[in-house]
């Protein structure tokens, strides 16, 4: 399993392979959804992108939790969390890349 990372700057770069922008406008393109994504977010509303999956930003509550090292009990203040569901097609996609190859 490979740990690699793709960046903003790898998927500028994609958009300028495929698009045929120039670099600079491809990097405003994606910079532009990025924000258009992130405002949304914030905003709490649901970011669905078809075929992939829905970024939504859920209400967590206040609860109690432990302090590992200690077993003090310490409470978690209320915060929300942001919640990736993918896609069944993306499932799919993501499952058929680990099924062992039959020979």
């Amino acid at each position: 399993m490979s740990n690699r990372t793709i960046t903003r700057a790898q998927l500028s770069e994609a958009v300028y392979q495929e698009v045929g922008l120039s670099r600079n406008e491809s990097a405003d393109l994606l910079e532009a959804v990025l924000s258009m994504m992130s405002d949304a977010l914030a905003a709490d509303e649901t970011v669905k992108i078809s075929s992939f999956g829905s970024f939504s930003v859920r209400q967590k509550g206040q609860r109690i939790g432990r302090n590992p090292k200690t077993g003090e009990e310490v409470p978690i203040l209320p915060r929300k969390v942001l919640v990736f569901r993918p896609s069944q097609v993306m499932k799919a996609r993501i499952n058929a890349k680990r099924a062992p190859k039959a020979s």
